[in-house]
């Protein structure tokens, strides 16, 4: 019984030890995390400090002003008053016991000072509790900091890559086709006359920095209402704002600003166009939701009217670019058709920043049936050389890694679609670099659908790689 109760009392007094270490190990680490992150404002790359030091001598240099104005009075009267307040608190305390002592209140209440301001500012900046203002600050420091990326594309695909690059660069263009005439895009650009919003949504909403359920709305679509069925809040928001400003391009800037975009983005024309695919066997289909359905393989395509103009803001952002990326997307539909505009493919032509082509991960039936990676690119220099371009643009390819036997690979081949083979050796000898990595998102799902952040990641390696090799 004795030897219980001892057992028991040696239990808990070890439980108290435990709980009492916990506690002082917590507080700690919530001191030493405290220290660190007033440090962390010291680092480089926040451009604060040199703004604080330029405030200080500043400051000090007003005061020194003042005294040279008065003739040094005041300054005599401070210098008196410094030393008989000194004299008098080391007749009360030893110079070695004051001394530190009020080095240490300077330093606490420095210390006190700056926290209570940083949080003050942290509340009115950075509401979140999760997030830190210096940490904040130092990642839009590195993003404004990052590489002019401009990315060409449609669908799905190009906000893929646009959700991972924005964790590189805030100085993202995404240059968006406007073809669109199918779903809730085709209703309202046949009803109210407006340029289909659909892909341009998709991008502000994965460039948007602005709170998730904000982002949530521009994306939600209506599944019933007299008219509203199908359309998606974004949709409907973009459509408002072009008749109200009178262009797609002015109704983009105003909803970039509603959603905190991170970068811009530019539909390819602001020409109303028509998107026509002439098949193989001569057919001419007219419609890029005709063009998607059909099951032939396509010849070459085409806008009605021809030869629509950029936006200059477009033509500007290629001028400017560091590093120019080209899907992923539907060859025919969502990628070929910016090609379709002479001035873009002018300043691309001319543009010296690294150009990366960015393949599918599957063909798509009847669009781009047994085609590898080689003869897209030749598909797009075929439809290049119809506008009298003879010349490459690209050069460098993405491409994701073999794959292997899978049940989705399976579900994919029953509907008449294959990997997209990459042969590397071919490509490498007409000079392209070619970089083959896991490019598919890594939860299982019904479809295969590219990883935003493996690709964005890709990408930025590829830039890099191409920078140490000029």
């Amino acid at each position: 019984m004795k030897n219980s109760k001892k057992r028991i009392k040696r239990i808990k007094r070890i439980k108290r030890i435990k709980r009492t270490y916990n506690y002082l190990k917590k507080s700690n680490f919530v001191l030493i995390n405290k220290i660190l992150r007033i440090l962390s404002w010291l680092l480089p790359g926040l451009v604060i400090k040199r703004w604080m030091i330029t405030s200080a001598i500043g400051f000090i240099t007003s005061l020194l002003g003042l005294a040279i104005w008065t003739n040094l009075r005041p300054l005599y009267w401070l210098i008196d008053v410094f030393f008989w307040s000194m004299t008098s608190l080391t007749s009360v305390l030893p110079v070695s016991i004051l001394g530190p002592l009020i080095f240490f209140i300077g330093l606490l209440l420095i210390g006190v000072g700056q926290n209570r301001s940083l949080n003050s500012i942290q509340k009115a900046l950075v509401p979140e509790k999760s997030k830190f203002l210096v940490d904040a600050l130092r990642v839009k420091s590195k993003l404004n900091r990052g590489p002019n990326i401009v990315a060409i594309g449609g669908g799905t695909g190009l906000s893929t890559l646009l959700k991972g690059l924005k964790n590189y660069s805030s100085n993202i263009t995404a240059i968006v086709t406007v073809s669109d005439d199918g779903g809730s895009s085709g209703i309202l650009r046949r009803q109210l006359g407006v340029q289909p919003p659909g892909d341009i949504r998709n991008c502000l909403a994965a460039l948007s920095n602005e709170e998730p359920i904000l982002t949530r709305l521009f994306q939600y679509r209506f599944s019933g209402g007299s008219g509203l069925e199908g359309h998606s809040f974004g949709n409907l928001f973009l459509s408002a704002l072009t008749t109200i400003t009178g262009s797609l391009e002015k109704a983009v800037q105003a909803a970039s600003k509603v959603l905190a975009v991170q970068g811009q983005v530019v539909p390819a024309t602001n020409i109303d166009v028509m998107l026509w695919a002439e098949l193989e066997d001569g057919e001419k289909i007219y419609g890029e939701s005709n063009i998607s359905k059909s099951k032939k393989l396509i010849s070459r395509i085409g806008y009605l009217p021809e030869n629509p103009s950029a936006l200059p803001s477009a033509l500007e952002s290629i001028k400017e670019a560091d590093l120019i990326v080209l899907g992923p997307g539907s060859l025919y539909t969502s990628l070929l058709p910016n090609l379709l505009v002479p001035e873009i493919v002018e300043v691309l032509m001319n543009s010296n920043a690294p150009k990366i082509y960015i393949s599918n991960l599957m063909t798509q039936p009847g669009e781009t049936d047994g085609l590898d990676v080689y003869q897209h690119i030749k598909s797009i220099e075929k439809q290049l050389s119809n506008l009298g371009v003879n010349s490459r643009i690209f050069n460098a390819i993405l491409s994701q890694k073999q794959f292997d036997d899978s049940p989705v690979i399976d579900y994919y081949r029953s509907r008449g679609a294959e990997p997209v083979q990459c042969n590397k050796e071919e490509l490498l000898s007409e000079g392209y670099y070619v970089l083959q990595a896991p490019l598919y998102a890594k939860r299982i799902t019904p479809t295969l659908r590219h990883d935003p952040h493996r690709l964005a990641r890709a990408v930025i390696f590829i830039y890099r790689k191409l920078q140490k090799l000029n």
